[in-house]
């Protein structure tokens, strides 16, 4: 499963004739509009078609209660540049070359959009749905700034109202929020906000948390308006999609491969389509997205992707998608040198830290300015008198090799039980099935950046 080549790529990415005919007579408008609102550190739990009672976010219970909720949607890798770049080409981090964050695909990656426009599709990315730059690697017809996430919707209101164009629409709207640096509180109560169990409890994190709540709720007005704009100037033959590349910048999440870093939001609205208030516990993954638009448009999903269509979920003719899925983290500049690989199931999730001897830290912890540092300072001081704080503090540093949990009974993962004796079948079986899969990748197990040893004072940069 080497990485394919862009002609090989191409040979492969054969169009499906009727599909392509379609378009070609002039018919392709009978396809359907395919529209993305893609947030940027959204963590599944925030927000309330997933149950939180403590983050308003009306605009994504609305979106649910029209459409299909996902409860099992996961990414490839927690951090944006290796989440959004798998996405885009249907391969995991090894094989498209995005390996660690701020890393470009490799130049003769071909990304999936292009099958779109194949099929007769005008293709539009406004804000960062592609990281940094990267969109010109995707070939996307339209492309309006800024790359580091819009927080308004007037340029896609002026390009909708002029547009001309009669072929179908994949359009694809990236935002700012709920990113760093977040916005002040919109009305929290630090004092009795819901903080999640894996945090310290200081007056600081509550100060914070009430800052990330804000910015989730204006994701979901900016969605909201996104949204309305698109039922506006676009048919009902709509599928309009909400998702995230990634869990909130908190311990344990971004930058890791526990759920809170890996299990996305996922919703579809599709009038006429799909169900309102239905509900999916498929398995699915964000390479999975645009193989599932091309086939919906009748083209042809290319060989060779990790990628797979999950067009018989939408359509009402599947209930079931993966059986597991394989994550991957890198890092991210020397903020954040710990590579880590885990293999989830249903109800288990094997993680392997392939450098224990390394120290774990990230943006929160070794950036000197920033919403992290300021609640992480909170900690170190915490756990001098307090040894709950001291025991967060450590497991978030100092990583064992290997670690497993019952997803089922333990959903924060705060119970490793990688070292149970009864529990050593079910390791090594989960180990070898990892470490096959990453020699199929061509995972090299390459380390980016200069890590901390344990031991090694901690400097800010």
């Amino acid at each position: 499963m080497a990485n394919l080549r862009r002609r090989e790529f191409i040979k492969l990415a054969g169009i499906q004739g009727a599909g392509l005919a379609a378009a070609q007579t002039g018919s392709g408008a009978q396809l359907p509009n395919f529209i993305v609102y893609m947030s940027d550190d959204h963590g599944m739990l925030f927000s309330e078609p997933y149950g939180s009672t403590a983050v308003r976010t009306p605009n994504l219970a609305k979106l649910a209660a029209e459409g299909m909720k996902f409860t099992h949607a996961f990414n490839v890798s927690p951090s944006c540049g290796p989440s959004r770049s798998a996405m885009l080409t249907g391969l995991w981090p090894a094989r498209n070359g995005a390996e660690p964050n701020h890393q470009a695909p490799r130049a003769d990656t071909t990304g999936l959009l292009t099958k779109l426009q194949a099929l007769g599709y005008e293709v539009a990315i406004f804000g960062k749905i592609a990281h940094n730059d990267f969109a010109k690697y995707y070939k996307a017809d339209v492309v309006v700034g800024p790359n580091v996430g819009t927080v308004k919707t007037d340029t896609v209101e002026k390009y909708l109202a002029e547009r001309k164009s009669s072929k179908p629409l994949a359009l694809f709207f990236g935002s700012h929020y709920p990113h760093v640096p977040w916005v002040e509180n919109e009305g929290y109560d630090a004092a009795t906000v819901q903080l999640p169990p894996e945090l310290v409890d200081t007056p600081e994190t509550r100060r914070q948390c009430t800052q990330y709540y804000s910015s989730v709720t204006r994701t979901d007005k900016l969605m909201g308006e996104f949204r309305a704009l698109t039922q506006k100037y676009l048919s009902k033959n709509s599928l309009f999609v909400y998702t995230t590349d990634h869990g909130a910048q908190w311990p344990f999440a971004k930058w890791d491969l526990y759920d809170a870093g890996i299990r996305l939001p996922f919703l579809m609205a599709w009038e006429g389509k799909l169900k309102a208030g239905s509900v999916s516990d498929a398995m699915v993954c964000l390479p999975d997205l645009l193989p599932t638009f091309i086939e919906l448009a009748g083209g042809r999903v290319p060989d060779g992707l990790d990628g797979k269509s999950f067009a018989g979920l939408v359509r009402g003719t599947a209930k079931k998608h993966r059986e597991h899925v394989f994550n991957t983290h890198s890092g991210d500049r020397d903020f954040n040198v710990y590579p880590i690989r885990s293999m989830r199931t249903r109800e288990w999730k094997y993680i392997w830290n392939l450098h224990p001897e390394f120290q774990h830290h990230t943006h929160d912890t070794r950036h000197a300015v920033g919403n992290g540092v300021k609640y992480w300072n909170t900690w170190l001081e915490a756990e001098k008198t307090d040894a709950h704080a001291a025991a967060v503090v450590k497991r978030f540093v100092e990583r064992p090799s290997e670690e497993l949990y019952d997803l089922k009974a333990d959903p924060h993962e705060l119970h490793n039980l990688a070292a149970e004796p009864k529990q050593a079948k079910r390791v090594a079986t989960m180990r070898a099935e990892l470490k096959a899969w990453m020699k199929l990748q061509g995972d090299t197990e390459r380390v980016f950046g200069k890590p901390l040893m344990k031991g090694d004072p901690v400097t800010m940069m």
